[in-house]
Formats: C-alpha cells, sequence, structure tokens
C-alpha cells in the first residue's frame, strides 16, 4: 500500500511541477502579467491547503483500492514453488473473493492470527468435506481427485516424498483445507489446521515482478 500512495504523490508532484512549466513558457502579455503577479500574491498556507487536499485524495483512492479491490502480496519463501517464487510480487483479488467466493484450487492469501502473518496457499478442501492423502493421491470424500496444477516433473524428482500419507480430516461447515504446491517445503493446514472463511482475505494472485514471472494465478 506505501508504494501505491508514493506513486500517487509522486504523480501529483510531477502534474503540478509540469503545469508551473507550462506557465513560465507562456508568452508574457499583459493578461500573463498580471495574472502571475496574482499568483505571487497567494499566501503559502494555500498552496499548503492544496497539497494537503491532493494528499487527502490520494490516500482515500489507495484505501479503497487495499480495502476493496486488490492487495499487494509478496510471496515470502519456497512454500508455493513451483507456481509461484520466493519474493515475487503482485496483487491479489479482495472483491473477486468477496463476490464469487471460494473455488477448490484457488490460491488464496491466508491471515494467521496467532503468527501475525500471512500466507499463501492453495485451497485444496472445502467445508464439510472429508479430505485425505494416501500413496500420494487426494482423496474427497472417498474419491480420488487429480491435483493438475501440481507440475508434473517437481513432483516426480521427489518420488513418494512428494505427499506422505495422511488421515481423513472432516472439515467443519466454515473450514477450508490449504496447502502449498510444493508439500514437501510447506506450512499449512498440516501444521495449522484447517483455516476457517474469516481467515481467507483475497484469492487470485497476479504477479507483476520480476517483469518476466509475469502472470496471474487462479484469479
Amino acid at each position: 500500500m506505501p508504494f501505491s500512495l508514493f506513486n500517487f504523490i509522486f504523480c501529483l508532484m510531477q502534474k503540478r511541477e509540469r503545469d508551473n512549466y507550462i506557465k513560465k513558457e507562456q508568452p508574457m502579455t499583459e493578461k500573463n502579467r498580471e495574472s502571475k503577479t496574482d499568483t505571487q500574491k497567494e499566501p503559502f498556507w494555500k498552496e499548503a491547503l492544496l497539497f494537503v487536499r491532493d494528499m487527502a485524495v490520494c490516500m482515500a483512492i489507495v484505501l479503497v483500492i487495499a480495502n476493496y479491490v486488490i492487495r499487494p502480496v509478496q510471496v515470502i519463501g519456497s512454500s508455493m514453488y513451483p507456481t509461484l517464487e520466493d519474493k515475487e510480487f503482485g496483487f491479489s483479488n479482495l472483491i473477486g473473493l468477496r463476490t464469487d467466493g471460494v473455488e477448490r484450487f484457488d490460491i488464496v492469501v491466508i491471515y494467521v492470527d496467532p503468527k501475525e502473518k500471512y500466507l499463501v496457499k492453495r485451497v485444496v478442501g472445502m467445508p464439510g468435506e472429508t479430505i485425505s492423502y494416501s500413496g500420494g493421491k487426494l482423496y474427497i470424500n472417498g474419491e480420488e481427485m487429480a491435483e493438475d496444477f501440481l507440475d508434473a516433473e517437481y513432483r516426480a524428482s521427489f518420488g513418494v516424498d512428494f505427499m506422505e500419507d495422511m488421515a481423513p480430516v472432516t472439515l467443519g461447515e466454515d473450514e477450508y483445507f490449504c496447502l502449498g504446491d510444493n508439500r514437501p517445503h510447506s506450512s499449512d493446514s498440516r501444521v495449522y489446521g484447517p483455516f476457517k472463511r474469516e481467515q481467507l482475505r483475497s484469492k487470485g494472485v497476479l504477479v507483476v515482478f520480476p517483469f518476466n514471472k509475469m502472470g496471474i494465478h487462479t484469479w
């Protein structure tokens, strides 16, 4: 959010500088001379109030966007590798979570209150379902379900150790089972337990940096 706010303020300052430059370049007619004299007489406090107003408008716009439309997100660690990599920066979808809800295999941003941190994981189990793993395969309510989003080559490099067997876990009506795509190196619902709906803050990730990784993941 601070990054976006500084951008807004910087753009406003540039605009003001351009306007001042244009005024300086205008031919010095009698009308312009009078206008310049009037401008020079403007008190400092008036300029300060205009600047404060511009900043307030910028902050209001940023707050609305960051709380209701999209939120900045940075990937920390390798738990979602190779789908998302460490230090990738982008935005996550707030309004989509509110309007469309959560679907299986969506990537979500989760707030973990005791740790006061955010996690980026993938939804595997939905409310009311029983989820388990056996032989590296996902079972939902006893039925096998493919995980085609996982990188086949990376998964095969671990063999049977990619995902350990997991006894059946039955989710409550407001619980989601979320895992990192990099199963051997992810602290997720296997550590924290199922996540409540209120902990899911946004979904999907639009990577904007680094530029060669730019792309949308389950927006």
